[in-house]
């Protein structure tokens, strides 16, 4: 085969999910595919990311020159090319993307946000023009291309489930894929590393460690509810690629929390390290890749039952709804007053993080790959014969 894919979130200087899977899923595509071809297609927004590509990788280069060159290549630059370049397969891993007509269009969905009605994507966002605008673009762009997918990639049985609800699809069409681990996470076991991450942001406390961009408010309100012994023992640092949700700098107004803004990478891992916990009380995951990098350190999880939480967490956190603070205080109270407890789900997440693979998530793809251009065939002969 040769596969068209879409990489420009490697070339645009971003950070996130849909960054993290690209960066990670390509090396092992490329391994497990080193019988294919493949044709990379970035853009001039930045420098791409990936120095070294093995012999059967070509990079292309799309031109930017401001925004709007984003929304020219989405509808027509980007198909052009891999028309020109005769790719038979054309996967986008960023939710939407316009294949060529010649080419079998895979696209990797990895949750539903952008595909449910129009009111519901807008009542979880900022309502400033600016977000209701890209988050309406983003909607049309994607119904119309899954519409016309040959076949889809998500990350989670739980994301498949939301997308059939969604669109008008066959649940064959959508393979599942789920992430692997992040292969730079490792739990950091030089002390002297650990002591210069503490002295550097003055960690004179034990701690457990959230994301101020989700749901921190429950915490907020779950953490008074604990044991005074507990409350001064112990404080929240949240780390956030943002400035996070109010309710986070409240309680760093309050005292029992930190807000780190973009910690390094080195340094965010050394803080899973020595956290306590891990608290992940998220609205909506299609996966949460975070969950799998408190695991491989070894921080017990505790999660919301949103999403593909529970899916990926499976009996190795514990579990509870997204705004039960009550529920959320006694969690907290299990792993912080109970050492042989908080043993058991350090030593339960290293085991269930060793059960997702780049490679598995590569394999799969590959599969969805070839699934897709059957099914293109297949419509492309029936086509004729009629």
């Amino acid at each position: 085969m040769r596969i068209g894919i879409d990489v420009r979130y490697l070339s645009h200087g971003l950070v996130g999910g849909i960054h993290t899977y690209l960066k990670h899923l390509l090396p092992a595509l490329f391994a497990v595919g080193r019988n294919e071809q493949f044709v990379l297609y970035a853009d001039a927004k930045a420098p791409f990311e990936i120095n070294e590509l093995p012999n059967h990788v070509t990079l292309r280069i799309l031109p930017y020159r401001n925004p709007l060159s984003t929304i020219w290549n989405d509808l027509a630059r980007l198909q052009s090319a891999m028309a020109r370049d005769r790719v038979d397969v054309a996967h986008f891993p960023a939710n939407y993307g316009l294949g060529p007509r010649a080419a079998a269009t895979v696209i990797t969905l990895h949750d539903a946000i952008n595909v449910m009605p129009w009111r519901e994507i807008i009542a979880g966002h900022n309502k400033d023009a600016r977000s209701i605008a890209m988050m309406t673009y983003l909607h049309l762009i994607t119904r119309r291309t899954v519409e016309r997918a040959h076949g889809l990639i998500t990350v989670s049985r739980h994301a498949q489930q939301d997308i059939l609800r969604y669109c008008r699809r066959d649940a064959q069409s959508i393979t599942v894929a789920p992430h692997g681990p992040p292969p730079d996470v490792r739990p950091v076991d030089d002390d002297r590393i650990l002591a210069a991450v503490r002295q550097r942001y003055g960690l004179n406390r034990s701690f457990v460690l959230a994301d101020g961009l989700k749901n921190p408010a429950v915490l907020t309100r779950a953490w008074p509810l604990l044991p005074a012994a507990l409350q001064q023992q112990y404080e929240i640092i949240f780390f956030a690629r943002r400035e996070p949700w109010p309710a986070a700098r409240a309680a760093e107004a309050a005292g029992f929390a930190r807000v780190l803004i973009c910690p390094p990478r080195d340094d965010l891992i050394a803080l899973f390290t020595m956290a306590s916990a891990f608290i992940f009380p998220s609205w909506f995951e299609g996966f949460g890749i975070p969950l799998l990098e408190a695991m491989i350190c070894g921080t017990p999880v505790i999660a919301s039952d949103r999403g593909a939480i529970p899916e990926v967490v499976g009996e190795a956190g514990l579990i509870c709804d997204a705004e039960d603070e009550q529920a959320l205080a006694r969690h907290l109270i299990t792993i912080l007053a109970d050492p042989e407890r908080a043993a058991y789900f350090r030593q339960a997440g290293r085991q269930r993080a060793r059960q997702f693979s780049w490679q598995y998530t590569a394999e799969q793809t590959l599969a969805a790959y070839r699934f897709a251009l059957d099914r293109h065939r297949q419509r492309r002969f029936h086509r004729q014969v009629a």
